[in-house]
């Protein structure tokens, strides 16, 4: 994401990933994944306080996410390693907050190209996976604004846009 255009595609390997990614240098990099374990227990205490602001998540623990989360903190290493920012986001919480459609794949579309997001957002049907993307970077863009908010515990943060946000939409 620059700016507001938007290029999505599918990436398979962590090496395409990284190497995509970093040579792309991004300002911020921002994950769809829990970057780091429970210290202790089956859930984070960043999770639980996820929970308690209306935002649920996941638990690194819960067995579907193990490998993602995982993956994850290994892409983080990776990325930090090369120099680059990352945060962890949670791009259901994000559209949760900006008020926009959390799951339908067409009203999520239809909705971030609402928002005035362009480029393949516009030009052609997304998969689910490539909307939860544009919405990470969605997230990155508006922390690089200062309209962010962290969720934070020992055990990690996780980036929200503020509850105050209000993203003009393009027909309103």
């Amino acid at each position: 994401m620059e700016g507001l255009e938007v290029k999505a595609r599918l990436l398979r390997s962590d090496a395409e990933l990284i190497e995509l990614t970093a040579g792309r240098r991004p300002e911020l990099v921002a994950i769809d994944a829990p970057l780091s374990w429970p210290e202790e227990g089956y859930m984070r205490e960043v999770d639980r306080l996820m929970h308690k602001a209306g935002l649920p998540v996941l638990p690194p623990l819960f067995p579907a996410m193990r490998a993602l989360t995982a993956r994850g903190i290994r892409l983080a290493e990776a990325l930090r390693s090369l120099g680059l920012e990352v945060i962890e986001v949670h791009p259901a919480s994000t559209r949760k907050v900006l008020g926009l459609p959390v799951k339908n794949r067409r009203a999520v579309q239809e909705a971030l190209i609402d928002l005035g997001l362009r480029g393949d957002v516009e030009d052609r049907e997304l998969s689910m996976h490539e909307l939860d993307a544009v919405t990470a970077a969605l997230t990155a863009y508006i922390h690089l604004l200062g309209l962010s908010e962290v969720i934070r515990a020992g055990d990690g943060e996780i980036y929200v846009p503020r509850r105050d946000v209000r993203w003009r939409t393009r027909g309103g």
